[in-house]
């Protein structure tokens, strides 16, 4: 049985019931996708969840439905509902990048979504220089105008960082470059909650990102691309540095924790 407990999983009585099985699957995909509950591990029943939730059955029906369609989980008819092999999980599915990153701490998928990013991002600028209209790149640019405004303001920094790649895979004109938001958008908000840029860090990215805009303004693809790859540099050493600092945290801790018990012994 899974090791969720009543307590671990209680979310509360709420009066607003618009989207209660959402929240429910919400909570249970975090629970899956930050290891609280394993692969192959079977869930409590419909009617152990509810009580856990304070919900009807039919709201955990239905969060089970969300997560099955996910690939998350399995419902047989004699075992109950299994947590499937991570292989089989949706991971490009907006919910579960969204759900994979919501936690504190580095997650584990951080660099391969990295390099997934690296993969398709400068070529999307490539892209940009070459089929950007005049309003795509308006929007480029008011998007820079944001991050411009927002040196100090993390929260707005992050929005229009947001915004600036956004409107690059807009500029592609590629239908199947729109899916890949959900991606970034995860990326860059698991990368902005572990990196701590100072202001003097924050203007070097803004100048890269210049860069990449300027090459888009005048339809240079390789530039564009390069300026990209530039980009995603910086990142990549933001993104190493934080890996880094929370392997020595937890050798800190663990070497603290010996300590202690050495001590305790004496």
């Amino acid at each position: 049985m899974s090791s969720l407990t009543g307590k671990q999983i209680r979310v509360g009585k709420t009066r607003d019931k618009s989207n209660l099985h959402g929240r429910i699957a919400e909570h249970l995909g975090v629970s899956i996708l930050s290891g609280k509950i394993v692969p192959g591990e079977v869930l409590p029943t419909e009617s152990g969840l509810g009580a856990s939730f304070h919900v009807s059955r039919t709201a955990v029906r239905e969060a089970i439905k969300v997560l099955t369609s996910k690939g998350l989980v399995e419902v047989r008819r004699k075992t109950g509902t299994r947590v499937r092999p991570k292989k089989d999980w949706n991971a490009l599915d907006p919910d579960v990048l969204a759900w994979q990153f919501s936690g504190r701490g580095v997650p584990a998928a951080i660099m391969d979504l990295l390099e997934l990013r690296e993969i398709i991002e400068p070529m999307g600028a490539r892209m940009a220089a070459k089929r950007a209209t005049m309003d795509d790149v308006a929007a480029i640019e008011k998007a820079l105008l944001e991050m411009e405004k927002s040196v100090g303001k993390t929260a707005a920094s992050f929005e229009a960082d947001l915004l600036f790649h956004m409107a690059i895979l807009e500029s592609t004109h590629n239908w199947f470059m729109r899916p890949f938001g959900a991606l970034i958008q995860a990326a860059l908000r698991a990368s902005f909650r572990q990196t701590d840029e100072d202001e003097g860090t924050y203007q070097q990215s803004l100048l890269k990102h210049q860069v990449v805009l300027s090459a888009i303004r005048s339809k240079n693809p390789d530039a564009a691309e390069d300026a990209m790859h530039t980009v995603l540099r910086g990142a990549r050493h933001d993104i190493q540095q934080a890996l880094d600092a929370e392997a020595q945290r937890k050798r800190s801790l663990t070497e603290e924790v010996r300590n202690t018990k050495i001590g305790h012994r004496k």
